[in-house]
This record gives C-alpha cells, sequence and structure tokens, in this order.
C-alpha cells in the first residue's frame, strides 16, 4: 500500500475515532515514522513505508486513536520558531501563548540585560522564547512540577540556551530576588470545568490546569506575591481563561498594579493581561 493510500484510511480511522484534525494528524505522525516531509507523503501514489516503518506508524496510530495528545506522541511541539520536547506530565505549549511571549518582548524591548521570570514555566516555552528574542536577557525560569523542571532543563540543552531553572511552588524558590518582567501561563481552568473538557487536554497533567473554583487562585496568589519580586517599573503578564481577563485585571489592580492592560488573541478574545507597577 502506498503512502497516499495508507493516510487515506488512517485520517478516516482517527476521524471514526473524533479525532478533530484527523489528515494533519496522520500525516504528521506517518511523517515522523518514515523521516520524510508530510507533504510528500500525501502526493506518494508508487512508495510505501518499510515494513518496521509501517509498524511504528500503526504504534502511533493506536495512542491518537486513544485521544493522546499528538505532541505526546511526537515528542515535540512548535513555538515560536523553536522546536520544544513535549512529553506527558508537562503541559503542552499552545499557539495561542506566542503572543503572549510577543507582547513581553516587546515590553521589555530596549531595556538593556532586562531580568525575567517564567514562572509556571511547564516546557519552558516562554522563558526560552524570550530568550531568543531578546539577546542578553537574563532569564528565570520555575515550575512546582519536577517533571516540567526537568525537560525545561533538556529543551535548555537542547536550545543550547543560557538561562536559570529552579523548582517551587510560585515565588517559593526566588526569595529576595527582583525581576523587571514575570510573565506567565498559571492553571486558570475552574476545577469544576477540568471534569468536562477535551479528551486529549484530560491526557495533561491536573495541576496545570486547575485554576480552583473559579479559576482565579493563580491570579491571586500571583497579585499578592508579585510586588516583592518586581524591579522598579516592572511588570507581570499573564495569560487567562475564557472571559477572565477583567477579573484578572482587577485582581492585579487590587494587588498594586498602578496599571492594566488586556490584549485579545487572534480569534478576538481578551486572553492577555498585562500589569505595570510604580
Amino acid at each position: 500500500m502506498n503512502s497516499r493510500e495508507i493516510l487515506k484510511r488512517a485520517a478516516e480511522e482517527l476521524r471514526l475515532a473524533g479525532v478533530p484534525d484527523p489528515e494533519y494528524d496522520s500525516a504528521a505522525m506517518l511523517a515522523q515514522a518514515v523521516g520524510r516531509p508530510a507533504l510528500a507523503l500525501r502526493l506518494e501514489t508508487e512508495q510505501g513505508p518499510t515494513e518496521a516503518e509501517e509498524a511504528e506508524f500503526r504504534r502511533m496510530m493506536a495512542r491518537r486513536l486513544r485521544r493522546e495528545p499528538l505532541q505526546y506522541i511526537l515528542g515535540t511541539a512548535a513555538f515560536c520558531g523553536m522546536e520544544l520536547l513535549t512529553a506527558p506530565g508537562v503541559l503542552i505549549p499552545r499557539p495561542e501563548t506566542e503572543l503572549l511571549a510577543e507582547w513581553a518582548a516587546e515590553r521589555m524591548a530596549g531595556r538593556r540585560e532586562p531580568e525575567i521570570l517564567d514562572l509556571c514555566c511547564g516546557t519552558g516555552c516562554l522563558g526560552l522564547s524570550l530568550l531568543k528574542m531578546l539577546p542578553g536577557a537574563r532569564v528565570a525560569l520555575s515550575d512546582l512540577s519536577g517533571e516540567a523542571v526537568r525537560l525545561a532543563r533538556k529543551n535548555r540543552e537542547r536550545l543550547g540556551a543560557d538561562c536559570e531553572i529552579l523548582q517551587g511552588d510560585l515565588f517559593g524558590p526566588l526569595a529576595g530576588r527582583r525581576f523587571d518582567c514575570i510573565v506567565s501561563n498559571p492553571p486558570y481552568i475552574p476545577s469544576a470545568a477540568c471534569e468536562c473538557l477535551q479528551e486529549e487536554v484530560m491526557r495533561e497533567p491536573r495541576m496545570a490546569l486547575d485554576g480552583g473554583k473559579d479559576g482565579l487562585d493563580f491570579y491571586r496568589r500571583i497579585a499578592a506575591e508579585a510586588p516583592a519580586h518586581l524591579k522598579a517599573g516592572g511588570a507581570v503578564l499573564l495569560e487567562t481563561g475564557f472571559g477572565e481577563a477583567e477579573d484578572t485585571a482587577g485582581i492585579m489592580r487590587e494587588g498594586g498594579a498602578a496599571r492594566t492592560e488586556i490584549r485579545s488573541d487572534l480569534n478576538g478574545i481578551a486572553r492577555m493581561v498585562l500589569a505595570e507597577y510604580a
């Protein structure tokens, strides 16, 4: 069977299983199994994978049919032009979070050697991308999860990045430290909603998703603790859940922010909050 036929059948299997983007996923997995571009495989009507390559593809398909996230199966995810390692137990980077990284880079542009903290770093996507965007920046990454810290360190090594990675509960390992900018994509899904998420999302770690009863617990903690870890004129940039931006901005102002600003994602949904401090 040639590659085009294999992909057609695989996409139908995935579609019947409820997988959201079956054509893309089947092509991405076959491309990894055979080590050739997905587009070429879609057009391939003569050649097919070897027996070993097809067996590997079927193993990947079995995982995807169980609704395991594609990024966990492939072991990587794209973020701000980087290829980051991903693994079960660590939140998968999302394309919309790239906008938060770009806003933080915009906010820090022109500062000489800005000190930046990626709080709740997960794979390290925000901190590592800011290190790439802001040559000379000094970046620290922190997460409570041991799995996240280990993966962030692997991504640091993979990219040859020079940054500090710490483990602890929010600002716990950062006593006495102050930063020009704190950027974070914390858990923000209301606890009850965590029980009815898309199947793939429910395979991600609950501790990276659950933001408490109303989804705002971590914003309250950040608002209370961040001022002690900011330099004069510092800023906090946060990703928020659907419908949470206004409440989050209010929480940050109550915590001492002199000014807040809200930005929307590419779908026009308010999803990011900037809090500036005097």
